[in-house]
């Protein structure tokens, strides 16, 4: 009998996919922790391995490295899942040795099963050519399928970024491509895992609210360090168990905000009010998805429209930076008249806006946009140094909706983007009939 090793701290997820390769006649053992699963590959010498990347106190990308180095698992199949908002581990995990890598926000059980019975099938070949990183210097197209084995589609192996002074745009792993719908015996598996979700949503919803309030509410800095490792731990279970349920768009905001947890987990010293208000709006948001108890397809990232107001190029790129790496491509410009124009044209799910502009300001330019006809309900979040409650106010009362403090965290202002765009889009028309 064939032996999996699964590293995951998340006991319900462990559990689900422990079930099911059962199922499939593997023998499993269950890790809780990297270090345990470290000891306990050892120990079990298993088949193939399938690792969660996003363990909250060892990076899941030091573990498989560690393993990688040991002689005797240089061949062992580890297939991992992270998150699509940090492809930097997409492409260490890569580096590191992985045989596969999948975004677990779309991740369905069987996806899982097939790349182990391939992974394990190959690693038995004695004519196998280890699938990895692309060695071309052409990146990989976004939502392309890996060549092994052609029936999983696992996040590809992004290209190597070059340093540059401006950020450039990164190479995102396909935040939208979930799998085909189940058949048969999966599909069973599928409504159990769907109902099982939404049996529990309330006390999701509670204790999710409960984590945000300790943490926000926290009387030191080592007890609030404690309460947000305890609702990185609760989103995090958010994100796998919404995606295994088919809950495309819980699973696509949650993960995100996931991500930004975890990163005020590692620097503290970004907690402040703008995280903590965008943390904030972005958990209720979760709380509206579960207590709706509906959920469509992925929105796919290509068919969002944003448009970026800025006069300053640094600060301009750094918000189309944040954006693309949600997978999002924004329009940008410099020019506050040129931005009215575009308003005027075409509608957009979110607009950041810039305040200190030369000519027309955020606040007049916000103004007019909200005098528009087909603009004038869309999102305005402006991005300024200019937090002050006079400048707050002055926001609100030119009919912006929201504003992040310069300097921000790029995966802070892609959190307010989905935000505003998910609940944006799955109010207006079904998901499925949205470009």
């Amino acid at each position: 009998m064939k032996k999996i090793l699964i590293i995951e701290d998340d006991p319900i997820i462990a559990h689900i996919y422990k079930s099911r390769l059962e199922k499939e006649g593997y023998e499993v053992e269950v890790a809780p922790d990297g270090q345990i699963g470290f000891y306990r590959i050892h120990e079990v010498k298993p088949d193939a391995v399938l690792l969660d990347l996003m363990l909250p106190k060892m990076n899941g990308v030091d573990i498989l490295k560690k393993i990688r180095a040991e002689s005797r698992f240089a061949k062992t199949p580890i297939i991992v899942f992270t998150n699509a908002y940090v492809p930097n581990m997409v492409n260490e995990s890569y580096q590191a040795g992985a045989t596969q890598v999948f975004n677990k926000a779309s991740l369905t059980p069987r996806q899982i099963i097939d790349a182990i019975h391939n992974a394990i099938f190959l690693a038995g070949s004695p004519t196998q050519v280890p699938p990895g990183p692309s060695t071309s210097e052409e990146p990989i197209p976004v939502g392309s399928e890996m060549v092994v084995p052609p029936s999983a589609m696992a996040v590809p192996a992004p290209a190597a970024a070059t340093p540059t002074v401006v950020p450039s745009a990164p190479t995102v792993p396909s935040v939208a491509t979930p799998a085909a719908p189940p058949t048969g015996e999966d599909r069973e598996f599928q409504a159990e895992l769907t109902q099982s979700f939404l049996d529990k949503r309330q006390e999701t919803v509670s204790l999710l609210r409960k984590r945000m309030q300790e943490f926000s509410k926290a009387p030191d800095e080592t007890t609030r360090m404690e309460f947000l490792l305890e609702l990185y731990r609760k989103v995090h279970s958010v994100t796998s168990s919404a995606g295994l349920a088919g809950l495309h768009n819980i699973a696509q905001i949650a993960s995100a905000v996931e991500v930004l947890l975890k990163e005020l987990y590692e620097k503290p010293k970004n907690i402040n009010a703008s995280t903590l208000r965008t943390v904030a709006h972005s958990m209720d948001f979760i709380a509206e998805l579960l207590n709706r108890g509906t959920d469509g397809d992925f929105i796919n990232p290509a068919g969002i429209n944003i448009l970026v107001v800025d006069d300053e190029i640094l600060s301009r790129r750094a918000v189309t930076y944040a954006l693309e790496k949600a997978g999002i491509k924004p329009v940008s410009v410099e020019d506050a008249q040129m931005a009215l124009t575009l308003a005027t044209e075409k509608v957009f799910d979110c607009i950041f806006l810039d305040v200190q502009m030369p000519g027309m300001d955020g606040f007049e330019l916000c103004t007019k946009i909200r005098a528009l006809s087909i603009n004038k309900a869309t999102p305005v979040v402006f991005v300024t140094s200019l937090t002050d409650f006079k400048s707050r106010a002055r926001s609100s009362l030119s009919g912006g909706t929201d504003f992040i403090a310069k300097p921000f965290m790029f995966i802070e202002l892609s959190v307010k983007a989905l935000t505003y765009v998910l609940r944006g889009r799955s109010t207006q028309v079904p998901v499925s009939q949205v470009a």
